[in-house]
């Protein structure tokens, strides 16, 4: 045993802030709770408490089962691994920690077990002692009712008496079933469950949240650091506005900025300036069961008088598809029409889909960040599809992040996204937190 390592484990347990609801939190499942519900913001302390929680469980009962749950496996062990391996003190066990099952394994004879919950089962045919999900509004919402709780209800025929507890954490998005479970705690009056919330700012010092919130939208700091549980209907951008729309033209010398999204009918575009900043859509282009060449041929044409003869084109990872076997692409033939008419062009296109989370939440924090600065502009005359399609683009019913492909104004949605997606992606503010602060 390394006397360094395990000094530097013991140096992981540091002082927490004495949060009220932290603090009754860890009691709950002492006080009969068996599903505490905690939709708390990010960076609060919510996982810091539960990792310690189990690690303490771990090291004071013997002959006990725990498990650490989250998604996927790649993200429990990201989250925890190397953590519940401090916390436990591992460098002083006699038996090592499994790498490769992501077990710990207790001197007491307790062990805690990492689960990766993109196949649910994983969880099912173990008498547990108890546990907790991270990030459990990204669980499968059928997976709760058909295997998780099933689970946690299977009676260990030694203790008939006992049933495992499960701390069920994360961010709210949306009225999906992480809503469900946290109405149910907050207002069913079942004694069995138990909700418990707190804000960022409770918790993260002002410099932090302010960050946060000039670099996010209102809609995404609320759900995010202040765990309100945004709704799930009605438009995808809300915050768009009159206050977005302009006058402005493109001028003759502008580098010109040209965004896709590859469907067949509406084929859609914007085509955008930048000035300082800000992203100004000015026009575009929306053609009826057409082919990329012919959108490019449109763009010539449209822009046959303009001097800047440079073009950077955005747009769907789907629309190189056949490159990699020498086949035209639907950006090869835009290219190749564009080259033909003596413009030069720049293609900023990634290898894969945006998340459509990250794309949305892009646009938004463009639209209107949560300390009010907007940064996205639109011309409802010379770009009307734009606009319109900002203005009523809505969720598919039931989805908390999926749009309604319905609305034909969708695609242009879709191409102004990933646009600001690549050049203006949305990145969740580096938390450099002082040790007094450390949560």
């Amino acid at each position: 045993m390394s006397s360094i390592a395990l000094n530097r484990q013991h140096a992981r347990w540091y002082e927490l802030i004495p949060h009220p609801v932290q603090l009754a939190l860890v009691r709950a499942v002492s006080e009969g709770i068996r599903f505490p519900v905690v939709p708390a913001g990010r960076r609060s302390g919510k996982t810091e408490r539960f990792k310690r929680f189990i690690a303490k469980e771990a090291m004071r009962n013997p002959d006990e089962l725990y498990f650490v749950a989250a998604p996927t496996r790649d993200q429990v062990k990201k989250i925890y691994w190397d953590d519940m391996k401090k916390l436990t003190l591992s460098a002083a066990h006699d038996k090592k920690p499994s790498e490769s099952d992501l077990k710990i394994f207790m001197p007491n004879g307790s062990e805690i077990h990492l689960i990766g919950l993109d196949k649910p089962e994983r969880i099912e045919g173990i008498p547990w002692t108890g546990g907790g999900i991270d990030e459990i509004a990204d669980i499968k919402g059928h997976a709760w009712e058909s295997h998780i709780l099933p689970a946690l209800n299977t009676v260990n025929p030694t203790r008939p008496h006992y049933r495992a507890f499960c701390w069920l954490l994360g961010v709210p998005d949306g009225l999906n079933h992480y809503y469900k479970m946290a109405k149910y705690a907050e207002n069913s009056g079942d004694k069995e469950w138990g909700l418990f919330h707190w804000k960022s700012s409770e918790i993260l010092p002002k410099d932090v949240i302010d960050s946060a919130k000039r670099q996010m939208s209102k809609q995404q700091f609320q759900q995010e650091f202040e765990a309100s549980f945004e709704t799930a209907t009605g438009r995808i951008y809300s915050d768009y506005s009159n206050d977005n729309h302009t006058t402005a033209t493109i001028e003759p010398h502008e580098q010109l900025l040209w965004m896709h999204d590859q469907n067949y009918t509406p084929l859609s575009s914007s085509v955008a300036v930048m000035r300082n900043s800000d992203v100004l859509i000015l026009d575009e282009i929306v053609l009826i069961s057409a082919v990329s060449r012919q959108s490019a041929l449109e763009f010539i044409d449209k822009f046959k008088d303009h001097n800047n003869k440079n073009v950077i084109i955005y747009g769907d990872p789907a629309g190189r598809a056949g490159e990699k076997h020498g086949q035209e692409s639907a950006y090869t033939s835009m290219e190749d029409e564009l080259r033909k008419a003596g413009w030069k062009f720049e293609r900023r296109v990634k290898s894969k889909h945006p998340a459509i989370k990250d794309r949305q939440n892009a646009v938004r924090a463009k639209i209107k960040t949560t300390s009010g600065e907007i940064g996205l502009y639109v011309n409802p005359k010379t770009a009307p599809w734009s606009n319109e399609g900002l203005s009523t683009v809505q969720l598919k019913d039931g989805s908390t992040f999926l749009e309604d492909e319905s609305n034909e104004y969708q695609h242009i949605t879709t191409a102004i996204g990933y646009f600001i997606a690549y050049e203006f992606p949305v990145r969740k503010p580096i938390l450099s937190i002082p040790v007094h602060f450390a949560i």
